[in-house]
């Protein structure tokens, strides 16, 4: 099973590691003010997930980023080149409470947050569900929880497919990150929000 990190802690982060946890998935969880910061939340989420460095969360196999936009360039500021690892951009340019968007000229936020983790290989996913979607149980509903993704790199995708599948998701490829991360990007894509369920 790949290492798994995670850079943020905010609401879709802990949303993330919640659901981690539930299947027994170890994974590292940091922020931007230090492990100690960190306490309460790993001993809620239990076990599997403990609080490290950005450092250290970023060195994994499968690095998961969410954070809020405005500060987003700041929590990847200095990491060393990620060579070849994924990572997976959970992000929308968006900023609460009031959910402004920030304006991107004609890129996508997943083609501006290519450029803040060199050497990645970047796959967008987890970002266009509720928070309390990623962490309840996915199949709640009778069916699973769809969950998206998108990259430019095959076996990226499939290493993100598959931990979607560990986790109780069903996963829909929406191929290169330039056409699926603008369906899913918040707000705008069509596919934002979205809470579909597959039945077998």
């Amino acid at each position: 099973m790949p290492s798994i990190g995670i850079i943020g802690a905010g609401q879709i982060s802990a949303a993330i590691a919640t659901a981690l946890a539930r299947r027994g998935i170890p994974a590292t969880i940091a922020n931007s003010r230090g492990p100690e910061s960190l306490a309460d939340t790993v001993a809620a989420l239990g076990p599997s997930i403990t609080a490290g460095t950005r450092e250290e969360a970023a060195s994994k196999d499968i690095v998961f980023v969410a954070v809020n936009w405005s500060k987003l360039r700041a929590a990847l500021d200095g990491l060393s080149d990620f060579a070849g690892r994924i990572v997976i951009d959970a992000n929308n340019a968006i900023e609460a409470p009031l959910f402004k968007p920030f304006d991107l000229g004609d890129r996508s936020s997943s083609e501006v947050f290519v450029s803040f983790v060199p050497g990645a290989r970047v796959v967008k996913a987890f970002n266009h569900l509720r928070p309390d979607l990623v962490s309840g149980d996915p199949t709640s509903d009778g069916g699973r929880r769809v969950l998206f993704y998108s990259g430019d790199d095959g076996q990226a995708k499939a290493e993100v497919a598959a931990l979607i599948d560990r986790l109780g998701f069903f996963g829909i490829d929406l191929g290169s990150l330039a056409v699926g991360g603008r369906f899913v990007q918040f707000p705008g894509g069509p596919l934002t929000a979205l809470d579909l369920v597959k039945f077998d």
